[in-house]
This record gives structure tokens, C-alpha cells and sequence, in this order.
């Protein structure tokens, strides 16, 4: 039993479980008729124009968190996932120790995830050490992020997937990485813009999923991540898709919080919809 270990002691508790388990139904997503299709089309009748939905002050509000961000010493700035590989190592490693330090950051604060990726570079972060390093040595080594347990089981199977399937690199499709045990929609999202530079997505974890409901940039109040992405994808410009993440991740840090929001603080405090007004 892996309780027995003498584990590292814990600087910082791990993040609360605030991310629904991801469910394996696939939804399906409308897509809009490709000019020249369509009955309308067919008749000779050019296809109205769909006004697009955007939230009110949506842009005011956006320079406002960027004003609020400027600084960047919230935590994700300093022990975030881009700062938790080694930018120096080969490009197959690098993104490998990405896709890692993405796996563990889930439902774990950044400051903890930061020091298990720490551990594991100091013993040597790479797909052959960790399918040759045993279970019980691996807990030890990222103890205390959260469900450490059912993250070994999933690092040592993704690794072994990877090892086999793709040559020791990172699949560079979002379809394929979330295939992989243990990578969610947020994790795949994250891994395409840092480890391949290439944006497939918003990466939309429980700040993200938080603030947008309580600034209305959703159409209707979203339940899960998953669904607010498909909200703000549906309406927010592509070239923003990258900064999106980091910008509200912080800010949900410092400032809009899980509980007791700090809205006394807030430059959006005039504009939000949910802002506590004393």
C-alpha cells in the first residue's frame, strides 16, 4: 500500500474537486450550412445573414481584466503549466513533459503541480524513465496532487500508449489526445497551443467556465466546461482564443474568486452582472 510511503510533505493542500468528471457521450454540435446549400440556396434566395450574438460591454470588460492581469504575478504566472517543462530539453520531451504537468494540474493548485514536476525532472522526465520507474515510486514523486493514485495508473498508461503508438511523442489532434487516459478537452486544448503552438481551441477550466457565467459572455447559463467552450467559441474572435485561458485563470486567482469574490476590487465591479454591490 502506497499509504505507507514516506511521501514529501505537502506545501500547499491540493485545489478543491470543482471540475464535473468528464462523461464519454459525445454531443452532438450543429453546423451551419455551407453557402450554396440549403432549400433557400437551391431556390435562387441568397441565405439570410445570422446576426451573431455577443454579450454587452464584452470588449470594455476584456481590457479591464487585461488592466487587472498587467502585473502577471498571479499563480499561474509563476508555477503554471508553461512553467513547469524544461524549454531546453528536446522537442519530443518538452512536449511530452507538457502533456504531463497537464495531467497533473487537474484539480490541483499550481503551486503543488509546480513542485511534483519539479521532482520528476530532478529524477529525469522522460517516456523511457517513467515506464521504467515502479507505481509506488512515481506516487511518491508526485504526492500530494490531486487523485494522485488514479493519476499514476493514467501517466504510466498514456506513456505506454505514447511509447507505442506514436514513437515517443505527444498525438498532435485534439481528437486523438483526448483518447488518451486521463486528458480531458481543457488538457487537449492546452496541450495543441503549448506544445505545438497551434490553436485548436478554448481551454476552458473551472475559472474560465466561473467567470463567464458571471460576466453573461454565455448566451444561457452552461452547466460544464465542455459546454461553456462551445458558448464562447460560438462567438468569441479566434485570434483570442490563446490569451482567453491565461487571462481569466489568473484573474480567477486573484481577484473574481470560487467564494467571496473580491468585487470591491474589480474594475469590471460598474459592468458585471454578478458583481456585489454594497
Amino acid at each position: 500500500a502506497w499509504e505507507s510511503l514516506p511521501f514529501p510533505a505537502a506545501s500547499q493542500a491540493c485545489g478543491t474537486a470543482d471540475i464535473p468528471k468528464r462523461s464519454r457521450r459525445r454531443k452532438s454540435v450543429a453546423i451551419a450550412y455551407e453557402p450554396g446549400q440549403g432549400h433557400s440556396a437551391e431556390q435562387g434566395v441568397p441565405e439570410p445573414q445570422r446576426l451573431r450574438w455577443e454579450p454587452r460591454d464584452w470588449r470594455q470588460q476584456l481590457e479591464r481584466i487585461r488592466e487587472m492581469r498587467r502585473n502577471r504575478d498571479a499563480p499561474v504566472d509563476e508555477m503554471g503549466v508553461e512553467k513547469c517543462y524544461d524549454s531546453s530539453a528536446p522537442p519530443q520531451v518538452m512536449r511530452y513533459q507538457v502533456l504531463l504537468s497537464l495531467m497533473l494540474s487537474s484539480q490541483t493548485k499550481d503551486q503543488v503541480t509546480s513542485a511534483a514536476m519539479l521532482r520528476l525532472r530532478q529524477h529525469g522526465l522522460t517516456i523511457d524513465r517513467i515506464l521504467q520507474m515502479d507505481d509506488a515510486t512515481l506516487g511518491q514523486m508526485i504526492y500530494p496532487v490531486g487523485f494522485w493514485r488514479n493519476k499514476v495508473k493514467y501517466i504510466k498508461q498514456t506513456t505506454a500508449i505514447l511509447k507505442q503508438k506514436y514513437g515517443g511523442d505527444i498525438p498532435r489532434t485534439v481528437e486523438e489526445l483526448v483518447q488518451l487516459p486521463g486528458v480531458g478537452p481543457k488538457m487537449a486544448h492546452l496541450a495543441m497551443t503549448i506544445a505545438w503552438d497551434s490553436v485548436s481551441g478554448i481551454a476552458v477550466d473551472t475559472h474560465v467556465h466561473r467567470i463567464t457565467n458571471r460576466l453573461k459572455w454565455v448566451k444561457k447559463e452552461t452547466r460544464h466546461p465542455e459546454e461553456t467552450r462551445v458558448a464562447l467559441e460560438d462567438w468569441l474572435p479566434r485570434d483570442l482564443w490563446r490569451e482567453i485561458n491565461w487571462l481569466l485563470v489568473g484573474f480567477g486567482q486573484q481577484t473574481c474568486l470560487p467564494v467571496n469574490p473580491r468585487c470591491n476590487e474589480c474594475l469590471n465591479r460598474d459592468l458585471c452582472p454578478a458583481a456585489k454591490r454594497c
